[in-house]
């Protein structure tokens, strides 16, 4: 007799399978749940007052075992197969918050071989407990799959195979569906209550993995774009570059939180002027001014850190909304290794959480060499809840200090925080006063406070740009300083603000002369003057060719400013971006600027653009050249 005749059986109805099913989703959702960096305990109090989770986190389980367990017609082989998928994911998910603070994606799957070199990198802790309780309990779903059966369906046209692949087929279908509509609402998503909603691994833990993880299938979108060859694309970026280095001058970038020149608006009446500085440099001989259309208004920090330093545009990813720094999960060109492969020392800094927009991880991809956030800062001076742009000054001066002290040359990136919203009367505490804002039109009381306490945050952005000028115009090292905001303010719901002080900001679109006015902030680019006669400073600019209303879009800044230091033939990518600022220097989705200051919208005839077929197909060849990075370019 053989061995598995001997194995004593037990037959069930037909009807207990599905029963089984549910018992057995809700148990390997619990175990999932167990094997994440919280508690279960706590994960189960969040539960206890948003019931609907419950079903969020054990549906898709539920769903996927269904299936499998129609394939297999046995209920306990599936779940068994389900189980090892899932503690497995839920093991993933626990290591990689723990090496690199951020959840399991489904996008991760495409990122198989970057996983297996990063196994290397890491000094990883493998939870041997978790991984020993999925494993058993495998082993024990596989051992009752051998030990209980359950009858057939009793309608003979489904107890074969034709019946095995429709029930699997319909599960999948429910489980697909659910996640294209249900795990795909954002509002459903941000209806649940959270520690933290933008801290991703907190929300994946408080809200369950499983949810979460489902939720993550429709969001941070990335299109194909129309007519996208691999090949074409890396043949492009294998094309040669210029040899040697660019001019040996250090490079300081400054994004300033929402600063703007909201201000300069005929129906503000100053007695001081709240933007001196900037001003000042507009007349400056070593200086070049403008404004950089950004990817979002009121909002998106992280998006034109994104444009600026890689090139890529934000607003071309997707049709969908989307974010830049969550579909980034690969190393990346960037200023940061075309400066560091001139030999560099390359920095960033941020006196903010470095979870916060993943940039801990993101900056590493763009090859950052050295990353400095709050919790590394010492001594932080603050205004209100905010580190003061002042402070941050004195974080750039002392960094380029010891870049001089060490014999090496600085590129460096900083985002500020100071000016960020909310601009209510308690943002620099109870009882500070607020210099008045004065304007030609009548003002509401809500409007009139957003007013006064953003124009204190736009001084203390303009007094940093001007410290930082008398700080490096007194240097003997040649310096390059690039300071521009991010975005304009948040000036209350429905453009609030912008309605008030009458400002085309409020107009829709198509009613606009300029259809990219809620997306321009100024940008000011000065050398000190051993910079600018290293760089022949006004031969130098006149060869960018900027447009003369010095508009240009943030995805073309940083490769205007490795032109400007004679770094803009180095990589073929770069190289690009600054022929395509020729031809167009303002590209926002189906709208873009000719270098005389004329808009080219979608609705306009394209018989009245004599260029306009190669600037289409110069755009085309930049989404494409884009997503080959995004999704294959190899970069060590």
């Amino acid at each position: 007799m053989k061995l598995r005749d001997r194995i004593p059986r037990i037959m069930l109805p037909w009807w207990c399978a599905p029963l089984a099913a549910v018992l057995l989703a809700g148990a390997i959702t619990l175990l999932a749940l167990w094997c994440q960096p919280n508690a279960l305990r706590a994960v189960l109090k969040v539960f206890r007052g948003q019931e609907l989770l419950i079903v969020l986190n054990a549906l898709p389980v539920g769903l996927l075992l269904l299936a499998l367990a129609c394939l297999l017609r046995n209920v306990f082989y599936g779940a068994a197969v389900v189980n090892l998928v899932v503690g497995a994911l839920s093991i993933a998910n626990c290591i990689k918050i723990e090496v690199r603070d951020e959840p399991v994606f489904p996008r991760d799957f495409a990122l198989l071989k970057e996983v297996g070199s990063a196994m290397g990198t890491y000094d990883i802790y493998f939870p041997v407990g978790s991984i020993a309780v999925v494993v058993l309990f495998t082993a024990v779903l596989v051992l009752a799959g051998a030990v209980i059966k359950t009858r057939p369906v009793p309608v003979r046209a489904l107890q074969g195979w034709l019946g095995r692949l429709l029930g699997c087929g319909a599960s999948m279908a429910v489980l697909v569906a659910a996640i294209l509509t249900v795990y795909a609402s954002n509002d459903l998503y941000n209806s649940f209550r959270v520690s933290n909603a933008y801290y991703i691994p907190s929300v994946f833990n408080e809200l369950g993995f499983p949810y979460c993880f489902c939720h993550q299938f429709t969001t941070y979108p990335v299109d194909r774009p129309e007519g996208f060859d691999r090949d074409a694309a890396e043949a492009w970026d294998s094309a040669p570059g210029s040899t040697g280095e660019g001019a040996a001058v250090n490079v300081i970038m400054v994004m300033n939180e929402a600063f703007s020149d909201i201000t300069d608006s005929e129906v503000f009446v100053w007695e001081e002027d709240p933007l001196p500085n900037l001003h000042a440099m507009q007349s400056d001989p070593h200086a070049v001014t403008g404004h950089v259309v950004v990817p979002g208004f009121a909002g998106g920090t992280a998006n034109t850190e994104f444009d600026v330093l890689t090139g890529i545009q934000t607003n071309a990813l997707s049709a969908a909304t989307t974010s830049s720094f969550r579909v980034v999960n690969r190393n990346l060109d960037s200023l940061f290794r075309v400066f560091d492969e001139d030999g560099y020392h390359t920095s960033f800094f941020h006196p903010g959480d470095d979870w916060f927009y993943n940039r801990e991880n993101v900056y590493r991809w763009f090859g950052a060499e050295e990353t400095v956030f709050a919790d590394q800062m010492e001594d932080l001076e603050y205004k209100g809840r905010w580190v003061t742009d002042d402070y941050m000054a004195g974080m750039i001066e002392t960094a380029l200090d010891e870049a001089a002290e060490d014999g090496e040359l600085l590129f460096h990136y900083t985002t500020t925080i100071q000016n960020h919203m909310s601009y209510t009367a308690d943002k620099y505490g109870a009882d500070y006063v607020y210099p008045p804002v004065t304007t030609t039109v009548p003002l509401s009381d809500e409007v009139q406070t957003l007013l006064e306490v953003y124009t204190e945050g736009v001084r203390d952005a303009d007094a940093m740009l001007g410290r930082l000028q008398d700080s490096f115009a007194d240097r003997s090292e040649p310096v390059v300083l690039v300071f521009f905001g991010d975005h304009l303010p948040y000036l209350g719901d429905n453009q609030l603000g912008y309605q008030e002080l009458g400002s085309p900001v409020a107009l829709a679109e198509e009613d606009r002369e300029d259809p990219f006015c809620s997306y321009e902030t100024p940008y000011v680019i000065w050398a000190n003057d051993a910079a600018a006669e290293l760089l022949d400073w006004d031969r130098a600019v006149e060869e960018l060719d900027l447009p003369e209303n010095g508009t240009i879009s943030a995805s073309f800044l940083g490769a205007a400013v490795l032109e400007l230091t004679g770094r803009g033939e180095q990589t073929p990518w770069f190289a690009f971006l600054n022929e395509l600022r020729r031809m167009a220097p303002v590209v926002q989705k189906k709208t873009y600027m000719l270098p005389d200051g004329t808009y080219r919208r979608p609705q306009d005839p394209a018989e009245d653009f004599p260029n306009d077929q190669q600037v289409q197909d110069a755009i085309l060849q930049w989404r494409q050249w884009s997503y080959y990075h995004l999704r294959y370019k190899e970069i060590p």
